[in-house]
């Protein structure tokens, strides 16, 4: 009878302590870590990072762009350059001194200067860049830096030991808007194809706006398992900024 009951007294404890060590990795505490006038990076998730960098325009104001870092084993993955050289320099020697990491690659998700205004600063320092067929394409129709590798679907990039991805699902906030997942983490990427809790539909002059909702929709289809959505700009969320974003275009 003394056996059984520490038996069960182990097995219970053994509960607990897988529920503690759960319950931990599930309510990781974002925090910001860094902040300079030009540039603010927030840690989201055990291995995640959003990097923060500004954008003048003349209809938004000072907007906040987002991009995202993923982390494994001192190395890195980068969505996004920030949005000019400057900032973007500022940011990777944030990562190769406080994160002691290499950057494996940077992958812009678009062509516009919020998601590849900071690519030159990247090439210089030989960090190799992809983004969609498309991305390259209208990147030399407007005379900016170009990206150097493309893939015309998804590609699939090693940080450590874990795989990144990056896939083209259709039109939406421009005809090459491509996203990223992190699948170890469940963290999806949505650059400027994605819309904050309560946004606006921001800037359209190279949208799709028919097209974007279903775009979404092939997105939520592809990772029904995602905890952490980052647009491109505005707070992070969860699977509701899918939602969110599919019914502000719905019809359109």
């Amino acid at each position: 009878m003394k056996i059984i009951s520490k038996n069960i007294l182990a097995i219970l404890f053994s509960f607990i302590m897988l529920s503690c060590i759960s319950q931990k990795k599930s309510s990781f505490k974002a925090k910001k870590i860094y902040e300079s006038k030009t540039l603010i990076i927030t840690q989201i998730s055990e291995n995640t990072f959003i990097h923060t960098s500004f954008k003048q325009t003349n209809d938004f104001g000072n907007v906040p762009c987002n991009g995202l870092i993923v982390k494994n084993h001192n190395e890195t993955i980068v969505f996004d350059t920030p949005t000019n050289d400057e900032s973007s320099d500022e940011l990777i020697q944030w990562i190769n001194e406080k994160l002691h990491a290499k950057i494996n690659a940077v992958i812009p998700t678009h062509f516009h200067d919020d998601s590849l205004g900071g690519l030159l600063a990247f090439h210089k320092k030989n960090i190799p860049s992809y983004s969609y067929a498309k991305t390259i394409e209208l990147a030399k129709e407007n005379n900016f830096v170009v990206p150097e590798n493309s893939f015309n679907d998804s590609v699939v990039l090693k940080v450590g030991d874990k795989g990144v991805i990056a896939k083209y699902f259709g039109e939406g906030h421009t005809r090459d808007n491509a996203v990223g997942y992190f699948p170890s983490e469940h963290i999806l990427f949505g650059g400027c194809l994605l819309k904050e809790l309560e946004a606006g539909k921001g800037y359209l002059g190279d949208a799709n706006v028919s097209a974007w909702s279903n775009t979404i929709e092939k997105v939520k289809k592809e990772y029904p398992d995602v905890k952490i959505v980052v647009p491109g700009h505005g707070d992070y969320g969860d699977g509701r900024l899918l939602e969110y974003t599919i019914t502000l275009f719905k019809g359109q």
